[in-house]
């Protein structure tokens, strides 16, 4: 009995929240598209109208079947630009569709409006189209959307505005009212649009943006209290837009100065702007031509290949630089040191890395790690390495996560417990090393390995 009466609680409770949140109505929604890049970044702003009687605190997004592992980031923000928890939800009736449960940080009175600003970056989204073209073709791509916001709501009102990187358009869908004004086309008003209604929207287009994709990146972080933090990147990457036909000509490519080319021939790295010693290489050696330009909050890093990179092509090197510690490295007020770094940091603009791991490795004899991270990401097996003159070894915390964007730039926080008297674990090793040295060296030049029979005689 008990359990039917928990059961028919639980019903009660569901089906009072689902009338509640069916008493939301999109009053008005406008989207806009941004496609001049090889990322899709969408923004909508929605004006939620609670029609009931009840208040509400919280609000679904459903994401669009054709999107389905394709958003590499999400985040929703109220008017006045706070971020809004939320989290996956399972709803009746819907087991095929994804939604997410939005919590406001105020309740929505009955008769009220509220507006709140949700961002999309899909990756992958965008298909070259031909998929493969020659030296001086231009590339075209094509983008499939939704003519209308995905959303389990009535909408009243909807617009949307889509950005292309080019004038260039091939073709695109006509869903009327459109309008198509240099490079944007802009959808709507739409009026009266029922939950989940879906309504391809296809565009082709010319874009010459640079289709670069980190296929890997392995990015090494290694702490020491003697003022210094070294950093150090393993990048693979490839072009992965349409691919290139035919042979290639060198001299053909020299001869082209059009600025608008879908070959990649350099792109910039922004450091850290008390970034030192900075190295540059691929398995060759050292790279050139590169260019190290200061800012007033950054260093601007231009990275030169040593080939263009067309549709197909890959490449990978290794970059890397010191920063010093007391800009990272703080302590708390309990005595534990904190470290604060990004867990990614730029590789270039519109980037799109499609694994990362983020190796720390910790000073000697630390302990009680405690590791906070900005987001979800996968911890791997902790590992240990030595060093110069290390016997005990040092912790390397490994993190790993895929399909990052510019927008998970974010500091990793670590904390760990460490005693001052460490520092001289290397200098006291090295002492220690030093004088044994000497010792053997003056037991060595005493000692007589001749094999001859002295004359005792001549000594006296």
């Amino acid at each position: 009995m008990k359990r039917i009466s928990l059961f028919l609680v639980f019903w009660a409770f569901a089906n009072a929240s689902e009338k509640i949140k069916s008493q939301l109505v999109n009053k008005n929604v406008e989207r806009s598209i941004d496609l001049t890049s090889q990322l899709v970044k969408i923004s909508t702003t929605i004006t939620l109208e609670n029609t009931g009687k009840d208040p509400i605190r919280s609000f679904l997004i459903a994401e669009e079947p054709r999107n389905l592992g394709n958003v590499s980031f999400r985040s929703v923000k109220d008017s006045s630009k706070n971020d809004l928890k939320f989290t996956p939800s399972d709803v009746d009736n819907h087991e095929d569709k994804k939604f997410y449960n939005v919590i406001l940080k105020q309740s929505i009175e009955p008769g009220r409006s509220v507006s709140v600003v949700m961002e999309e970056v899909l990756m992958k989204s965008l298909e070259p189209y031909p998929n493969s073209i020659t030296q001086k073709e231009k590339q075209l791509v094509r983008y499939f959307g939704n003519h209308y916001f995905y959303s389990p709501y009535f909408t009243t009102k909807q617009k949307t505005d889509v950005t292309l990187s080019s004038r260039g358009v091939e073709n695109y869908t006509k869903l009327k009212p459109v309008s198509l004004s240099d490079s944007t086309i802009s959808y709507g008003p739409y009026s009266s649009i029922q939950p989940f209604t879906d309504d391809e929207m296809v565009i082709h287009y010319e874009s010459n943006a640079p289709f670069l994709t980190v296929t890997r990146l392995e990015r090494f972080i290694e702490v020491s209290h003697w003022g210094n933090i070294a950093v150090e990147e393993h990048i693979e990457i490839r072009h992965t837009g349409a691919k290139l036909k035919g042979p290639f000509s060198r001299y053909d490519y020299q001869r082209d100065t059009s600025s608008v080319h879908h070959s990649i021939k350099a792109y910039r790295t922004i450091l850290p702007a008390s970034a030192h010693s900075i190295y540059y290489r691929d398995s060759n050696g050292n790279i050139s031509t590169s260019s190290v330009r200061p800012r007033k909050e950054w260093i601007e890093l231009e990275l030169r290949p040593r080939f263009p990179l067309f549709g197909g092509w890959q490449s990978s090197y290794i970059l890397g630089y010191s920063v010093p510690s007391y800009q990272y490295l703080f302590k708390s007020d309990k005595g534990d040191n904190i470290l604060n770094m990004r867990i990614i940091d730029h590789v270039f603009d519109d980037m799109f890395v499609e694994e990362l791991v983020t190796s720390v490795v910790l000073p000697v004899g630390v302990s009680d790690i405690r590791v906070k991270t900005p987001y979800e990401v996968e911890r791997l097996p902790d590992e240990v390495t030595h060093k110069y003159l290390d016997n005990i070894g040092r912790t390397v915390i490994k993190l790993r996560k895929t399909n990052l964007v510019e927008q998970h730039i974010q500091d990793l926080e670590i904390s760990y417990t460490w005693k001052p008297h460490l520092l001289l674990h290397e200098p006291v090793l090295l002492s220690i090393a030093l004088f044994l040295l000497f010792v053997i060296v003056i037991v060595w030049v005493r000692l007589d390995f001749s094999l001859g029979v002295h004359d005792q005689s001549k000594r006296e």
